[in-house]
C-alpha cells in the first residue's frame, strides 16, 4: 500500500481544536524539505463539535492524499476518545500521540451518554508505542489552553524525527503575528515531549 516510501499521518480532534491548523503547518514544513505532500481535510460536523480528521502523506511521489485502514505510521489525536474511535487507522507496529482530554458530546452533556472511562489505559494495551501529551496542562500553563494544538503538533514531529526542519519560519508564514510568540512556545513544549 506504501508509494516509494511514503509515510502516513493522521490527525483527529473535535471541531474548534486546530487540528487543521497543526495539519497546514506539518504540510508546509514536509514541504519545505522538499516532499510531495498530499493532504486531505474531512470537517464532518466539526462547527458542531464533531469528528475532524486530516490525512498526511508525504515521501518522493505520493499519489493519493487519503491514508488507509490500518496504515497510518503516526496517529495523533487530540482528544482521546477521538484517538479511540481511528485506531483502525493506525499500522501494528505505527505510534499513536495522544492527548489526555476529554470533550463531551451533546448526548454526554445532556446525560443521554456516559463518555467512556479508562479510555488511556486500553490504548495502552492496544498500541506498542504510545505517547500521552498533557496538552492542555502545557498549554495553559504557557498562557491560552487553545495551543495545544501546536503541543501536539510539537510532539508529532518529535515521533517523526523533523525537529531539525526550521519549523519556526513555517509558523512566522501560517500563524498569525500576534500569536506567534506563543505558538513558538507550545511547539518546544511539544517538541520536548
Amino acid at each position: 500500500m506504501k508509494e516509494n516510501g511514503t509515510k502516513n499521518i493522521l490527525l483527529v480532534g473535535v471541531g474548534g481544536q486546530g487540528t487543521i491548523l497543526a495539519s497546514k503547518i506539518l504540510s508546509e514544513g514536509l514541504l519545505r524539505r522538499g516532499y510531495d505532500v498530499k493532504m486531505s481535510e474531512i470537517h464532518g460536523m466539526s462547527q458542531r463539535g464533531g469528528s475532524v480528521s486530516t490525512h498526511v502523506r508525504y515521501g518522493e511521489k505520493v499519489c493519493s492524499p487519503i491514508v488507509p485502514e490500518g496504515c497510518a505510521d503516526v496517529l495523533t489525536a487530540f482528544e482521546k476518545a477521538e484517538a479511540a474511535r481511528w485506531l483502525h487507522y493506525l499500522k501494528k507496529d505505527g505510534t499513536l500521540v495522544v492527548n489526555d482530554f476529554e470533550i463531551y458530546s451533546l448526548p454526554v452533556l445532556t446525560g443521554a451518554a456516559v463518555y467512556p472511562q479508562g479510555i488511556i489505559e486500553r490504548l495502552k494495551e492496544d498500541v506498542d508505542k504510545i505517547k500521552c501529551v498533557d496538552a492542555a496542562r502545557i498549554a495553559e500553563e504557557l498562557g491560552n489552553i487553545k495551543a495545544q494544538n501546536v503541543v501536539l503538533l510539537g510532539a508529532l514531529v518529535r515521533s517523526l524525527g523533523l525537529g531539525d526542519l526550521d519549523w519556526e519560519s513555517v509558523m512566522m508564514d501560517i500563524v498569525p503575528a500576534k500569536l506567534l510568540d506563543l505558538n513558538l512556545k507550545a511547539f518546544a513544549a511539544g517538541l520536548s515531549q
